[in-house]
C-alpha cells in the first residue's frame, strides 16, 4: 500500500501539471480528491493492513492528502487569475448609475434666503450655539424673572449657560463689536423645549437687523415685503399686525396673503387667507444702551422668521417631522 500511495501522489502531481481549465480541475478533484476518488479508495484498505502498519501507513496517507489539497489549491488560485487576466467586459451591459444627491429642502430654503438678503446689502454672522444668558436674554432688554423668558422654554446647561433660544443674541454680540452702519443677517439653528407636527426641539432660524442714521418702520416694511415677495416668488400681499417683543418696540407680527388659497380662504390659514410668517419691530433703546450706542442718534429694526416654517409653505409640507426622518422618498423630491 506504501508503494500504491507514494505512486498516487506521483500521478497525481503530474497529472495536474497538465490541467488547463476549471472543467478540467474539477475532474481532476473528483477523480483524486473527491469521496470515492482513488486517495478515498486506498484510505478505507488501511483497515486491512497488518495492526503494527497502520499508523505509519494512516500517517503517510494524510500526508500525500495534504500535498495534493495543497497543489489542487495552487492550480486553483493559478487558473483564476489567469481568467481575469484575459476575460474582457461586456460592453453591452449597462452601467451603473450613480444616485445623485441633493440639499437638504430646510438648507435649500436657508441658502435661497440669504442670498437674497445677501443682495439686499445684508452680510451674513453666524454664532455660537451654546450662548450665555446675558446676550440671549439680559443683552435683549429680557431680565431675570422677566415673564417673556416663559415664551422661550429654554434648555439650561448651568445657571448662566443654555443652548440658544433664537439667533438674536447676535444683536449684542455684533454691535458690541461694531459701530453703525450695520447691515446684518444671522442664521443658525436654535432650541426650544416643544415638539409637535408644527414644532421641534431643534430648529433654524435668520435673525437680521439694521442700525444707522434715521432708520424707520418704513424701511422694515419695505425690506421685509421685498424680501418675502422673492422666498416665495409671487407678488404677495404683506400686513404687519401690532405685537410686543422684548427687544422691539414697536413690534409687529408679520403675515402674508397665503400662498396655498392666495388668500381666498382654506384648511391652511385656518379661512382667514393670511399666515403669520415672521416676527418684528424697531429695535428698543433699552437695547442700544447695552452696546452703547445713542438711541437719540441711531435707530434701527430686527426681524426673525423660522426657516422650516417657510420652507413647508413654499413647498407644500404638512408635517414639520418629515424634515428629519431622513426618508429618501421625500428628500429626494427637493
Amino acid at each position: 500500500m506504501e508503494q500504491e500511495l507514494e505512486k498516487l501522489r506521483s500521478d497525481a502531481s503530474a497529472e495536474l501539471e497538465r490541467v488547463s481549465s476549471s472543467s478540467q480541475l474539477e475532474e481532476f478533484r473528483i477523480k483524486y480528491l473527491g469521496r470515492n476518488g482513488q486517495l478515498s479508495g486506498l484510505m478505507k484498505q488501511l483497515g486491512a493492513a497488518a495492526k503494527e502498519d497502520r499508523p505509519r501507513l494512516g500517517k503517510l496517507a494524510n500526508s500525500v492528502r495534504g500535498d495534493l489539497e495543497q497543489i489542487f489549491t495552487q492550480k486553483s488560485a493559478a487558473l483564476a487569475q489567469q481568467k481575469d487576466s484575459t476575460e474582457r467586459p461586456d460592453l453591452s451591459l449597462p452601467g451603473r448609475r450613480r444616485v445623485k444627491g441633493s440639499l437638504h429642502p430646510v438648507t435649500q430654503c436657508m441658502e435661497e434666503i440669504c442670498e437674497i438678503f445677501a443682495s439686499m446689502g445684508f452680510s451674513i454672522s453666524e454664532g455660537p450655539d451654546i450662548e450665555l444668558d446675558y446676550y440671549n436674554f439680559e443683552a435683549l432688554n429680557i431680565p431675570e424673572h422677566h415673564p417673556a423668558r416663559d415664551m422661550h422654554d429654554t434648555f439650561y446647561i448651568g445657571d448662566s449657560v443654555l443652548l440658544r433660544t433664537h439667533t438674536s443674541p447676535m444683536q449684542a454680540r455684533i454691535m458690541e463689536d461694531k459701530q453703525p452702519p450695520i447691515r446684518v443677517i444671522a442664521p443658525g439653528k436654535v432650541y426650544r423645549c416643544d415638539s409637535d407636527i408644527t414644532h421641534t426641539p431643534m430648529f433654524q432660524q435668520v435673525e437680521g437687523f439694521l442700525v444707522d442714521r434715521n432708520i424707520s418702520f418704513a424701511d422694515l416694511k419695505g425690506v421685509l415685503t421685498v424680501s418675502l415677495q422673492k422666498i416665495f416668488e409671487k407678488d404677495l400681499a404683506v400686513r404687519f399686525r401690532p405685537s410686543f417683543f422684548p427687544f422691539t418696540e414697536p413690534s409687529a407680527e408679520v403675515d402674508i396673503a397665503c400662498v396655498i388659497c392666495s388668500g381666498d380662504g382654506c384648511r391652511v390659514c385656518k379661512k382667514t387667507g393670511w399666515i403669520e410668517i415672521l416676527g418684528s419691530g424697531m429695535i428698543d433703546p433699552e437695547v442700544f444702551k447695552m452696546v452703547n450706542y445713542d438711541p437719540e442718534v441711531y435707530s434701527g429694526f430686527a426681524f426673525g422668521l423660522g426657516v422650516e416654517r417657510i420652507a413647508m409653505l413654499k413647498y407644500g409640507i404638512d408635517d414639520i417631522r418629515l424634515y428629519y426622518e431622513n426618508d429618501l422618498r421625500f428628500l429626494s423630491q427637493f
